[in-house]
């Protein structure tokens, strides 16, 4: 067998049904993991979903860019209460933070089929 033989049967394997399924439950495992270390945005856990949710109603589908305007969306709600409750505006840290909890919590979501 040739390398291109080789390399053929593995990108066959990678974009099949299973590969894909295998690859996004790596991804979801990984942002979990991310997730899980920050147990600091735990308590707002629920405000993150309300904010995807809100996003997802907010924003039609058939709006240019729904996947950035919807983070946006869900990023300026989680931001308010986040900056409400603790008094202050939210550091550069905290807001990457508060991104990658959205991006997470709408992988979850979606995943269980809740959007």
């Amino acid at each position: 067998m040739d390398v291109t033989m080789i390399l053929g049967t593995v990108w066959s394997v990678i974009n099949s049904p299973a590969g894909i399924t295998v690859m996004a439950s790596v991804v979801i495992y990984v942002l979990n993991k991310l997730y899980t270390a920050k147990p600091a945005l735990a308590a707002y856990e629920g405000t993150l979903i309300a904010a995807v949710k809100f996003a997802e109603k907010a924003i039609p589908d058939d709006s240019a860019n729904k996947a950035v305007a919807r983070l946006d969306e869900a990023l300026k709600y989680a931001l308010k209460i986040y900056e409400a409750k603790e008094g202050r505006k939210a550091t550069s840290v905290e807001v990457a933070q508060i991104t990658e909890s959205l991006q997470v919590v709408h992988a979850n979501l979606e995943g269980s089929g809740q959007l």
